[in-house]
């Protein structure tokens, strides 16, 4: 069979299971449409956990932008694993014993301030809808390539999937979606990268295959430094970003996890404390599995790409060149009128630009892999993006529904009156959503990291001295994520969509990212926060009970929900 028939038969099959999930878990009950009625297996939740944060930007995106940036690449890397742990460890059993729905709803109780609520549903609808423009971008992207549609139609397309058993099925249909999405992604990321690791190197093991040697006996890492330096790029191995960007991209990334509202509401789907604890342990090892498989795929990316295009005629093009310039992804503008192709660092001579975003996509293509092969790395695609858009989507109408209109708005609404207001509000976020995957700002990866730079300048010093801080107080917690969030807006808008006054990359403030700035926010707001809360009224007593109560190790029991 061909590409297309391929293509389409490996979608339709996974898109129709998702359905079939959707329509057998659909949700009853507010208490299954929010946390799937609190009684996953912590072997499930593991699963729908990586699902849920193993996004586009994961699939797609990571082992792009570490293909074509190499060593400062790896700060995506580093940042995203660290991140996970951290959240495990640090956050996932106290939320959990503390017993609410949403993030908005533990900052809300715990800082016993509708004020502190409100502040965290704006903070949540933000980071939400950030994270999920890369998704769309993503759902896009494999639409636009794989069934040769344009971005825009991919777009449309996931929005009616993902709307589909987001609405039907809550956070019930959605994880038992999501275990069906992460066995498709992973199995779809892997087969790739195993062919590819014994063509390359003959080893089946690509974790161990990128660091050995090729057929010609040269050590891979070696050789793709060569072609860099003959292409006049820094070399691969090497870093140009400054230690303090790096360190700062890298912290922002993992404390932006600790804070990302979709990924945290997974351990209140489990009956236990303890079965938060299990469930984050089987994430972190199915997550592995990629994360130590994404440097591999990128270096073989970069490499077939680079010898595969690099001063070759253009007439003489594999088929999937022409295929992905179609969909506007990848360009060749032939300056000197030689025919050929010329890669290079310099601006002024460089002949072909690619998209961060095609690597993962293009990789089994450039390495002639069977139509099956390549087909299968869309349909993962997809599951990787739309799983981690119908998480955030419940985010998002849970935050709306649930912290808005029955917490604070109209608290004698029905359950039945607030699960409408649950699935109409997920229908706006989906449109929404698909506006931003129409006119993302930036690459998956860059645009979800600048949703995990707003989640820690705004959740994670409030969650975490809510935690850890009995005297934390409402003054101090609101004040904290105001000034937080603000900061990271203000600097987000500044340097990437070039608001109140623009700016460029030697402008940036002690040369930290967009990207790097939610440290800095979240600095700024665990200061704010602890002076405001020195010269303000200490919590009530009963709240600090609560704090004491959430961090006794015994509750291994039951956590109720209120």
């Amino acid at each position: 069979m061909d590409l297309q028939i391929w293509t389409w038969v490996l979608v339709g099959i996974t898109f129709s299971l998702y359905i079939g999930i959707a329509i057998w878990s659909r949700a009853g009950s507010t208490k299954e449409f929010y946390v799937a009625g609190g009684g996953v297996s912590p072997l499930a939740n593991g699963l729908a956990t990586a699902a849920d944060w193993m996004s586009a930007a994961s699939f797609i995106s990571m082992a792009g932008i570490i293909s074509f940036n190499g060593y400062d690449g790896s700060v995506y890397l580093m940042g995203w694993t660290g991140g996970y742990v951290l959240l495990a460890l640090l956050l996932a059993p106290y939320l959990r014993k503390f017993g609410k729905f949403t993030v908005p709803d533990f900052i809300g109780d715990r800082y016993y301030s509708n004020v502190a609520r409100s502040v965290a549903v704006f903070c949540a609808l933000i980071v939400s809808f950030t994270y999920v423009a890369g998704q769309m971008r993503g759902v896009g992207l494999v639409f636009s390539r794989f069934l040769e549609v344009n971005i825009n139609t991919g777009v449309i397309i996931g929005m009616v999937i993902v709307l589909f058993y987001a609405v039907l099925g809550g956070m019930k249909g959605i994880t038992y979606t999501q275990v069906a999405q992460y066995c498709v992604l992973i199995f779809a990321f892997m087969v790739p990268a195993i062919f590819i690791s014994i063509q390359m190197t003959g080893n089946p093991i690509p974790q161990i295959g990128f660091g050995g040697q090729d057929v010609n006996g040269v050590y891979l890492l070696d050789k793709l430094d060569g072609l860099h330096r003959d292409l006049g790029f820094a070399e691969y191995t090497s870093g140009s970003k400054s230690k303090l960007d790096v360190f700062f991209i890298t912290a922002a990334l993992m404390v932006g996890t600790a804070g990302l509202p979709h990924v945290i509401v997974r351990f209140f789907t489990v009956k236990k404390v303890s079965d938060a604890r299990k469930s984050a342990g089987w994430a972190l090892l199915f997550i592995m599995i990629l994360y130590t498989t994404a440097p591999a795929i990128a270096v073989f990316s970069r490499t077939n790409m680079i010898e595969t295009v690099n001063n070759k005629e253009y007439k003489n093009m594999p088929s999937w060149f022409s295929t992905w310039e179609e969909t506007g992804l990848l360009s060749f503008n032939d300056i000197n009128n030689d025919g050929k192709i010329q890669y290079l660092a310099d601006p002024s001579k460089n002949e072909l630009i690619v998209d961060k975003d095609i690597m993962v996509l293009a990789n089994p293509e450039i390495a002639g892999l069977p139509n099956w092969v390549i087909a299968l790395v869309a349909a993962g695609g997809l599951a990787a993006a739309l799983s981690t858009a119908a998480g955030l989507l419940l985010v998002i109408s849970a935050s709306v529904s649930h912290d808005l209109i029955k917490k604070m708005i109209k608290p004698d609404i029905s359950e039945k009156g607030e699960l409408v207001a649950a699935r109409l509000s997920a229908v706006v976020a989906v449109c929404v959503a698909g506006y931003f995957g129409i006119n993302p700002p930036d690459f998956v990866a860059a645009t979800v990291a600048l949703a995990f730079g707003l989640a820690a300048a705004s959740f994670f010093p409030a969650i975490i001295l809510g935690i850890f801080t009995k005297k934390m107080n409402k003054e101090g917690a609101i004040s904290g994520m105001v000034v937080g969030v603000l900061a990271m807006l203000f600097y987000m808008l500044k340097f990437k969509f070039n608001w109140f006054g623009g700016g460029t990359k030697e402008d940036w403030w002690l040369g930290i990212s967009p990207e790097g700035f939610g440290t800095v926010a979240m600095i700024i707001n665990f200061i704010v926060s602890i002076i405001i809360s020195k010269f303000t009224p200490d919590p009530p007593l009963e709240v600090q009970e609560i704090v004491t109560n959430i961090r006794i190790p015994s509750g291994v029991g039951e956590a109720t929900h209120s």
